[in-house]
């Protein structure tokens, strides 16, 4: 059905043994791959017992279920682990080139334990797995790093390894993919998990095994039927990426501006976005995998350690961050901050969260020149934004602080530097304001990972980007009301599961993909039943399940919250002035959709109606 009848390793570095580990037919319907089969496994097995950063402690690595299949964006792979920063779930789903490579090897996931004396490198290829000497490899950035794994094993590999962040424990550091074309498993600090074992990459070799279609002809008729519609109407991705994005988005009072504390920025939104950057810097586009949208920019690098290079272009998260929170408005810096986390291997929300945090301590006083070695931190100093991300990436000076994440970093800093943090569950939100889109605010609040836009997306059916109609509900929300906002949230979390699980791209609800399409390309690659009631129903499922492993680690109704910045302050202009959600209203309305009790935990017949 997939890969080698559903074949896991499962790697112990310590002890350099290999098992092999088969998931049955029925946990591939019921959890469909990706990051739903890794916390079904996590979940049976009771892992989130063990410390993140332990030798026993489990990173389980598992393809989308339709991952390399031929269908549009099928190119992902979920890094599923307890964080180290939050000590919650932890899940970060990421595309490119290296998870469809990984399919070809005939393998559908790792588990990886363990600790390796010395740094080692795990290379895959249809043969199987062997462990190879990383020692050479340690202390170098991504980049270097896949160069040069592929002058000792060909042009066909692709690499999923991490730099010096990760190295040192950094708990904002990324997995990075593919080497120049830096996807990243961003999110969650999985990269001090990959340090902690010693493991400086995992290193797949293309081979000629895909994954077995049960309807061939079918499946590529029904890719062929979508993916005009895709181009067309995800056409402004394609043109400029998701950075093209930043002036939309500052025109809805949606963009955080210097730190979550302004409301406008429109000279500097229209200076920062890709629409600009596209004029001056860019080089080309490039795709993932299987994607016909190729929203992947390759751009200048103009100012920097490593100017007069090409890298990988901001995505919009990353020029929101660089840009509007640090109140920045040059692109050149935002460009080369930008390839600064990928080389580093750092998440550049968190990164961007971090230095903004530092930014305001410095302008109220709680930071001192003494405390920054000097260093001028003033809202809009690009060079000092690039000394700051260097610093967090090598984990020294100042950075050594930053580098624990805000939540963590606050604590050093003494009140009120907590008053002035923007996290849930202690992971740094993404750069979308729930004061403008309140729908929002219930996501962040109960997202199993943390303040992650990405686990519901709503702000796309706010803003009409993806009509409500598509998936059952109206397409007229008032973005800053609480009526259906819970349902809302509800609905596009339990979707957006089944595109992780899946192995798909979330921007495919940007070409108006809907979930009979979705229910259709697994019907045809499996040759199973499965219509958008089954689709939903696995969502439900599987956020469901990433709850109750949360529960067991102590989170509940305390922890969905956001931070009182969020909840209180008033952006004062822009379109989202006056708006502040009222997240006690949808959060009750939201926990009796989800068939959860008041302190947020899902209840029996929940769980009975969903076979958990």
């Amino acid at each position: 059905m997939v890969g080698k009848d559903g074949t896991i390793l499962e790697i112990d570095l310590s002890t350099k043994k290999v098992k092999t580990f088969n998931v049955g037919a029925a946990d591939w319907q019921n959890y469909l791959g990706g990051s739903g089969l890794a916390a079904k496994i996590f979940y049976d097995r009771e892992y989130h017992k063990i410390d993140p950063l332990d030798e026993e402690a489990p990173i389980l690595i598992i393809s989308g279920l339709l991952t390399g299949f031929r269908v549009p964006t099928a190119c992902k792979a979920s890094f599923c682990a307890l964080s180290p920063a939050t000590g919650a779930w932890a899940e970060a789903t990421v595309g490119g080139n290296w998870p469809a490579v990984m399919r070809t090897c005939g393998i559908d996931g790792l588990i990886i334990t363990g600790r390796s004396a010395k740094p080692t490198y795990l290379y895959l290829d249809e043969k199987g797995i062997s462990f190879k000497d990383a020692t050479h490899l340690w202390g170098k950035n991504i980049y270097d790093t896949s160069e040069e794994l592929g002058k000792e094993l060909g042009d066909n590999i692709r690499a999923a390894a991490i730099g010096p962040a990760g190295e040192k424990g950094s708990l904002i550091s990324s997995i990075m993919i593919d080497g120049h074309d830096a996807r990243a498993a961003g999110r969650c600090g999985l990269g001090a998990i990959f340090g902690a074992k010693n493991l400086k990459a995992v290193v797949v070799n293309k081979s000629d095994i895909l994954p077995a279609v049960s309807n061939p002809e079918g499946l590529l008729e029904a890719r062929k039927a979508v993916t005009p519609m895709i181009r067309e109407k995800a056409k402004g991705l394609t043109d400029f990426g998701t950075a093209g994005g930043v002036p939309v988005v500052e025109k809805l009072g949606d963009l955080p501006i210097r730190n979550w504390t302004m409301g406008s920025w429109e000279e500097g939104a229209a200076k920062t976005s890709g629409i600009a950057m596209a004029e001056e810097f860019r080089v080309k586009h490039y795709a993932c995998f299987g994607c016909p949208i190729r929203c992947g920019k390759d751009m200048k690098v103009t100012v920097g350690p490593y100017k007069d290079s090409v890298a990988h272009g901001p995505e919009y998260e990353t020029a929101a961050g660089f840009g509007a929170l640090c109140l920045n408005d040059d692109p050149a810096y935002i460009i080369a901050a930008n390839d600064l986390c990928n080389r580093l291997g750092l998440d550049t929300i968190s990164t961007a969260a971090v230095v903004a945090l530092a930014i305001e301590l410095y302008e109220k006083g709680l930071l001192d020149d003494q405390d920054t070695g000097g260093l001028k931190l003033n809202w809009g100093n690009g060079e000092a934004i690039m000394e700051l991300v260097q610093q967090i990436g090598n984990v020294e000076g100042l950075g050594e602080i930053l580098a624990r994440g805000s939540r963590e970093a606050a604590k050093q800093f003494g009140p009120p530097a907590e008053e002035y943090i923007i996290e849930t569950k202690g992971l740094e939100m993404a750069f979308h304001d729930p004061r403008a889109f309140t729908s929002m605010a219930v996501v962040y609040a109960t997202g199993n990972r943390g303040a992650c836009h990405l686990e519901g997306l709503t702000y796309f059916v706010e803003n009409r980007a993806f009509p409500g109609s598509l998936i059952g509900l109206q397409d007229d929300f008032d973005h800053h009301g609480t009526d259906s906002k819970a349902l809302l949230a509800k609905t596009m979390q339990d979707l957006m599961n089944t595109f992780n699980a899946l192995g798909l791209c979330k921007f495919l609800i940007r070409g108006h993909v809907t979930p009979d399409h979705i229910a259709q390309w697994v019907t045809l690659a499996t040759g199973w039943k499965f219509d958008r009631d089954d689709l939903f129903e696995a969502g439900e499922r599987l956020f469901n399940l990433k709850r109750l492993i949360n529960n067991r680690l102590g989170i509940s109704r305390k922890d969905d919250t956001l931070s009182p910045r969020l909840l209180t302050h008033d952006r004062k202009e822009g379109a989202a002035a006056g708006s502040l959600p009222h997240l006690g209203k949808m959060l009750a309305e939201y926990y009796e959709l989800r068939g959860w009790n008041e302190e947020g935990i899902p209840q029996k017949s929940t769980l009975e109606r969903l076979g958990l």
